[in-house]
């Protein structure tokens, strides 16, 4: 079982779904926040997860002198696997390098779409049909790094920012744990066989198909 630490700047609903799942592939050791009040301490304390605030206005500008705290925090915990849920400041090579291939990150978007924030307003105006969320990675590049495994929705016309990121992280609390677990065992988080994506809209009439001439039948 690898001991995981969980990194968060607020509510922190993907460490509640990370905690919820810890088993027997991993086990939730430390939960982090960069904001001293951070709503999501008294969640994981209520679940019996041992909290530490490590709050950056504390260093001012020094950056590195964050980061260092936060590793030397990370590492006295005993964490192997670091996991970034709601995490809202970019890291620096200092601590992505230390935590380089263990450091895992969830993103509201099928990435490479949508890197960065506003995710949500962004693919609407984009007009997609599909939108949804990715664990990868964390490396240097920001939202670019191992994509580990991905989930998607539809998006509706009707749809606002809002009711597109309740959708979205629906599965965000599903793929979430999974890819942690299989990460762990080694392996991938591939879909069941039987996964599809449950889209709300009617479907389209079926259209007779004739293989001999390569189209649909008039």
């Amino acid at each position: 079982m690898k001991r995981v630490a969980i990194l968060i700047s607020g509510r922190g609903s993907n460490m509640e779904a990370l905690i919820r799942a810890s088993g027997d592939a991993f086990e939730v050791t430390l939960v982090l926040s960069d904001v001293a009040d951070a709503p999501g301490l008294a969640l994981a304390r209520d679940a019996g997860v041992r909290t530490l605030a490590v709050p950056h206005r504390a260093f001012g500008r020094d950056r590195a002198a964050h980061e260092a705290a936060v590793d030397d925090a990370l590492r006295e915990a005993g964490a192997e696997i670091v996991c970034l849920a709601g995490w809202m400041r970019l890291l620096t090579p200092l601590l992505v390098d230390r935590w380089a291939g263990r450091m895992l990150n969830i993103h509201p978007s099928l990435l490479p779409a949508f890197p960065g924030l506003r995710t949500h307003e962004r693919a609407l105006a984009a007009g997609v049909k599909l939108h949804g969320c990715t664990v990868h990675l964390v490396t240097q590049a920001v939202d670019e790094g191992p994509i580990l495994a991905q989930a998607a929705v539809p998006a509706l016309p009707d749809d606002d920012a809002a009711a597109l990121a309740a959708r979205v992280l629906v599965q965000e609390h599903r793929i979430y744990p999974a890819a942690l677990a299989a990460f762990v065992r080694g392996g991938a988080a591939w879909p069941e066989a039987s996964a599809a994506l449950a889209c709300p809209l009617p479907a389209p009439a079926a259209v007779p198909y004739d293989a001999r001439e390569r189209g649909p039948v008039r």
